[in-house]
């Protein structure tokens, strides 16, 4: 598109988006209610095609209302960046190596936040 309005999204930003509007309704939205809860102008069609490849993703479910879907988070946020951590961790086959490198970036306070959870669940 080549209108002097129209700016390109980051990738991921539209569902992150969405997903937040459901995580603050807290309760199943229509399409169009989510639509409107974003609050900028995006075509019905977008929001419903975003929310049925979150349900695709298994990120959100979804059961029927009248002739249409209602739709509901999965997880939390922090269970979202969770599942994005482990989607990532899994396209590599050398996961040692992942991890080490994941663990040398860690800030001094994170990485006694990460040792002191791991050692609360004894492993």
């Amino acid at each position: 598109m080549t209108h002097a309005s129209y700016e390109r999204r980051s990738a991921g930003e539209l569902g992150t988006a969405v997903m937040v509007a459901l995580w603050d309704a807290g309760a199943p939205l229509m399409p169009g209610r989510v639509r409107s809860e974003l609050g900028f102008g995006l075509a019905r069609m977008t929001v419903a095609t975003t929310l049925a490849r979150l349900y695709e993703k298994g990120v959100v479910s979804r059961g029927r209302q009248g002739r249409g879907y209602v739709y509901l988070p999965v997880e939390d946020a922090p269970g979202l960046t969770a599942r994005r951590m482990h989607t990532e961790l899994d396209r590599d086959t050398d996961r040692e190596t992942v991890l080490a490198r994941f663990v040398a970036q860690l800030s001094s306070g994170d990485e006694r936040l990460l040792r002191r959870l791991l050692d609360r669940d004894g492993r």
